[in-house]
């Protein structure tokens, strides 16, 4: 759990109730002199204190939005920013390479991880990425061959690097290739916070961040100046996680000719406003309304795109949502639905990796495939 979820803040709370409680009730009992007894009161004060100073901490830290992460919190997030020279710089610039894990030394037959810095040329928003390219891509053979592509977003604050890591995208893309359960694709992995510490949600903020124009707009163009992505209709995609759900929904839905299929993994269907998203849209009731993306398909004209969601019956507090949003969809002369739920599976890393696999699978088949033409 995130150090800005609500059930972190939740658990810290009731346990600072509890110790309270706890101690008064306990307290009769260790009145004694002896050290035994000493060393209780010491520990229920000390407990006590502890969680309440967490409660209070966790919570200015929601309001405030002092950390994004336990890392953060911590310290661990060394990674150095990059300076991006806005004077006449290109859209994308490689700053460094890897292997995927298990797929050995030589791109060509493992693929390969490229770290990546983005410049939005329209948006002014310039964001790091991870792109990984399929063995195929490095075939001498396929020197004219184009690819499709999808981009990958985390959850909120979220990090790229866990998209490689700890869910393991490229290795999962390279093997269902490998067995021929999906064609090669290109995926550029990034998280959706491209104004950290600011939550903006993938909106197109009236006098801030153009969040949705840049992962609709300057993104798709920069990748596609930079490597071999196929051109024709329907070539990308969009999948995330979390409030990377939502962003993938929603800019599969905003923008059908840009991306012909986006999958939402646990995600929720209308931008929240908290002390992390500041004020979204500033008054804007079209925003606000479009924003939320069942009144969106009640009241647009249905987007000609393919959706993916998925929940859980127990774990995931979007379950029931996800239902109506699927009977939306339904309902629709245009929108094409799909949908995994699975019977238990919380909003965690260990669910998500249990849908990647199909969810791969299913973009693939939704997207144009290879193209011979340069």
């Amino acid at each position: 759990m995130g150090l800005t979820s609500k059930t972190v803040l939740l658990l810290a709370v009731l346990s600072a109730v509890l110790l309270f409680v706890g101690t008064v009730w306990q307290w009769p009992r260790l009145a004694g002199r002896g050290w035994r007894t000493v060393s209780a009161r010491v520990a229920l004060l000390l407990a006590t204190q502890l969680a309440l100073f967490a409660s209070v901490g966790l919570a200015a830290n929601q309001a405030f939005g002092f950390y994004a992460s336990w890392a953060d919190l911590f310290g661990q997030e060394t990674e150095q920013g990059v300076v991006v020279d806005h004077a006449g710089e290109g859209p994308l610039k490689v700053l460094d390479t890897r292997r995927v894990e298990g797929g050995g030394g030589r791109p060509e037959f493992g693929g390969q991880i490229q770290k990546v810095a983005v410049n939005g040329r329209t948006t002014r928003i310039a964001s790091p990425a991870f792109v990984y390219l399929p063995p195929e891509y490095f075939d001498p053979r396929d020197r004219a061959r184009t690819f499709p592509a999808a981009v990958v977003l985390t959850g909120y604050p979220g990090t790229a690097e866990a998209l490689v890591d700890k869910l393991d995208y490229p290795r999962t893309a390279r093997g269902l290739a490998e067995d021929g359960r999906m064609q090669p694709m290109i995926l550029v992995m990034m998280r959706p916070t491209v104004a950290p510490p600011r939550d903006t949600e993938c909106v197109d903020i009236p006098g801030g961040p153009q969040t949705e124009s840049f992962f609709a707009k300057d993104l798709p163009a920069a990748v596609t100046a930079h490597y071999r992505v196929n051109r024709a209709p329907g070539s990308w995609g969009v999948i995330g996680d979390s409030t990377g759900g939502y962003c993938a929904l929603k800019l599969a839905m905003h923008h059908p000719k840009v991306f012909g299929a986006g999958a939402g993994l646990s995600a929720y269907y209308k931008a929240p406003t908290d002390p992390t998203t500041g004020d979204l849209f500033h008054g804007d009731e079209t925003l606000r309304n479009e924003a939320d993306l069942r009144w969106f398909l009640k009241h647009r004209p249905a987007p000609d795109t393919s959706l993916l969601v998925t929940s859980s019956k127990v774990g995931e507090s979007n379950y029931k949502a996800t239902l109506k949003f699927i009977e939306l969809a339904k309902a629709t002369d245009r929108t094409r639905i799909s949908s995994i739920v699975l019977e238990s599976g919380g909003h965690n890393f260990n669910t998500w990796r249990r849908e990647i696999p199909p969810t791969l699978e299913w973009i693939s088949e939704r997207l144009s495939g290879r193209s011979s033409g340069g």
